[in-house]
């Protein structure tokens, strides 16, 4: 079992309202009854977050983050690669004794097939078991990220007086202004903010 180099996404509200009265629940109007006031004036941005991940422009704390939860697990992948790389070897072994034109030893060959079958399970078993590790340790490291990336984006919504932001990866667009998009100006003032080098806390 191969464990995948990870592709992290970042898991955003598709619309993030800024203004705390956007999240107030408000009566309904009577039926019929004339509208009043202005209609508010609602500024709309765009953020592509595909864009966090990529490995030169992107946001630099994803990379790092990346780096070291492979280096983490790179002993737990190159047991697995060996374990792989025994398994076809002990297959075509079999194969090829049970194939061969001069009589084999019939226990030699159940001894190659219950040790073939005894890795195979040792492989699985501990497959699983570092795919579920990774798994958590991919949420440990990357959770505090998630919210710092939320929290700036709420920062930098209030600081340039936007209303909504919709995450252009995860929501259809037909047609967007290229002036809508901050994902560039974000990454930027976000890495400047955030140095990639930030501690990653250990395993435990």
């Amino acid at each position: 079992m191969k464990i995948d180099r990870i592709i992290v996404a970042v898991a955003f509200v598709l619309a993030v309202a800024v203004s705390p009265v956007l999240a107030q629940t408000r009566p309904a109007a009577p039926a019929g009854a004339p509208a009043v006031g202005n209609l508010p004036q609602s500024k709309i941005a765009l953020i592509y977050s595909d864009a966090f991940l990529d490995a030169k422009t992107g946001i630099g704390r994803f990379n790092t983050l990346i780096t070291t939860l492979n280096r983490e697990f790179q002993p737990r992948q190159t047991e697995l690669q060996g374990m792989q790389q025994k398994i076809q070897t002990l297959t075509t072994e079999v194969s090829q004794a049970q194939a061969a034109a001069t009589v084999v030893d019939p226990k030699s060959i159940q001894a190659k097939i219950d040790q073939l079958e005894t890795l195979k399970k040792d492989y699985t078993r501990k497959g699983e078991d570092a795919q579920a590790a990774y798994n958590r340790r991919r949420q440990e490291i990357f959770t505090p990220l998630q919210e710092d990336i939320g929290k700036a984006l709420e920062a930098y919504a209030k600081a340039n007086s936007i209303h909504v932001i919709i995450d252009g990866s995860q929501v259809p667009l037909v047609y967007a202004a290229d002036a809508l998009d901050i994902t560039r100006a974000f990454i930027n003032e976000f890495n400047s903010k955030n140095p990639a080098t930030a501690a990653v806390t250990p395993a435990k």
